[in-house]
């Protein structure tokens, strides 16, 4: 088997890279180790960014997203029984973000990929790639029983954090940044509507808690919890009397309880794997980077990746030009450092460290203080949380003659694509 671009994974990342490769006429070819209904039940983040919910519009794949998106014009700060709420539009211009999970992102972009787009294989479980160095790398995969290999001009890990793409560049290369948290997520899905209609962000000193929705009647809600805590150690009713206590105010405020129908505990930590390519291999999304979930960012920075790679693709078939592929990882990670320093702000910000002081508790609550009472501190957390320039990088550093024109106009052309380039299909 024959393509263009072997793409492996097929969560966001790895899909949404095959819709903006077929709307630019390159072919690609995705591997994928687990069945389909695994990929669109799987929970995982739930924010989009505006520039992530251009680009899906841009792409075909936003019209569901439209009609069944939350569109969140805010965010709600808790602390010290108070409540304070950042206003995006009128801090960042206009930006706002939609509450849309990434199940429904990915239900979207495997109905077109199968209907529209090239080969999407799933059950077929990634080995190894190989000859990355090379101009001929290839992935050796296990389909139906047998071994095959997909032979590529580039190969795309989009095979998130455990994945086996990341495993070719050779170790001498490799460099690896990481933090892990003293605390995870406890992380529930409740049958009950939410109880305010924007997600809120609690300090407490018990610890942090999240209250976000999947939709007007399922409720996602999150507690802080000791690191290598389980799921099985809580039940439901004391799931919900933590929420009221981390979410209390000092006004009529009141939490809405009802059946907990799902629970899981995530661990925190922060990951960054330099460089994000390797020859004819390219890390997207978590198999180059991890956030925590504080802010939001773990779906949007695997946007950003596959938006930068699918430019550079198409700059190289329309111009011949390699310059754009050549700057990958350095355009991708000033992004992804930005990314990650927001993440980590939100989550010093909001959670109880256990090795923390009396002194570390008061330095929490004056920054709170300080973004509450200070539009310049309150405009860097509405800037940060709705989204960095997709191609902020690409802006600063100048693209090359002929390519996407930079700045949120050419994240979208990049996403809509060319027409009459066809794409060079091989047997």
């Amino acid at each position: 088997m024959r393509t263009t671009v072997g793409i492996v994974g097929a969560g966001p990342a790895g899909l949404l890279l095959a819709r903006l490769l077929h709307n630019a006429g390159i072919d690609s070819v995705v591997l994928e180790s687990r069945d389909r209904a695994y990929v669109e039940q799987r929970q995982r983040a739930g924010i989009l960014e505006q520039g992530t919910v251009d680009v899906l519009r841009a792409a075909g794949a936003g019209e569901r997203m439209d009609r069944e998106g939350l569109r969140h014009d805010g965010i709600e700060l808790r602390f010290d029984g108070r409540r304070h709420r950042v206003d995006f539009p009128a801090l960042t211009g206009g930006r706002s973000v939609t509450v849309y999970a990434q199940t429904e992102v990915c239900k979207d972009l495997i109905a077109l990929q199968l209907e529209e787009g090239g080969p999407l294989l799933f059950g077929a479980e990634a080995l190894a790639v190989e000859d990355a160095g090379t101009d001929r790398p290839r992935v050796r995969f296990r389909y139906e029983g047998r071994e095959d290999v997909l032979d590529c001009d580039y190969v795309v890990g989009c095979d998130g954090f455990w994945g086996v793409a990341r495993q070719a560049v050779p170790a001498g290369l490799s460099r690896v940044f990481e933090r892990t948290y003293p605390f995870g997520w406890l992380g529930v899905l409740a049958d009950v509507p939410p109880s305010h209609d924007e997600l809120v962000y609690a300090r407490h000193e018990r610890g942090f808690a999240l209250l976000s929705m999947r939709s007007p009647e399922v409720s996602r809600l999150y507690l802080q919890v000791p690191q290598g805590a389980t799921a099985e150690e809580w039940e439901d009713e004391a799931i919900w009397d933590e929420l009221e206590r981390r979410l209390e105010t000092r006004d009529d405020w009141r939490l809405r309880r009802g059946p907990i129908t799902s629970k899981s505990v995530t661990p925190m930590r922060s990951h960054v794997h330099e460089p994000m390519r390797y020859g004819r291999l390219f890390l997207a999304g978590d198999a180059a980077h991890i956030v925590p979930p504080t802010g939001a960012k773990g779906l949007n920075l695997a946007v950003g990746d596959v938006v930068t790679l699918a430019r550079a693709l198409t700059h190289e078939k329309e111009t011949g030009s390699a310059a754009l592929l050549d700057a990958y990882s350095e355009t991708c990670l000033r992004r992804v450092w930005q990314a990650e320093r927001f993440s980590y702000d939100m989550t010093t910000l909001l959670h109880s460290d256990p090795g923390a002081s009396p002194f570390d508790g008061r330095i929490q609550l004056a920054r709170l203080e300080r973004i509450a009472g200070t539009r310049a501190a309150e405009t860097d957390l509405a800037e940060g949380y709705t989204g960095f320039p997709l191609d902020e990088a690409v802006r600063r550093h100048g693209p090359a003659d002929g390519a996407a024109p930079a700045g949120a106009e050419g994240a979208v052309r990049a996403a809509k694509g060319r027409a009459g380039h066809p794409g060079r299909r091989r047997a």
